[in-house]
């Protein structure tokens, strides 16, 4: 069984953004990983997991 993607969840001390990224990217963007979509600030790092309780309000980096 399996629970599905996992995630890096991030808020942005720049803009304010709250973003999540799949930990299946972390090969993708390298030293950028966890970086601000919007800004490119490094994210201050809040938690992970599969689903946490407000994802919906995360949005999420491709």
């Amino acid at each position: 069984m399996t629970w599905g993607a996992l995630y890096m969840y991030y808020h942005c001390p720049g803009c304010g953004k709250m973003f999540k990224y799949g930990v299946d990217l972390i090969t993708r963007y390298g030293d950028e990983f966890g970086a601000c979509p919007v800004c490119s600030v490094m994210g201050e790092y809040i938690t992970e997991g599969a689903r946490i309780p407000d994802d919906l309000n995360y949005e999420e980096v491709d």
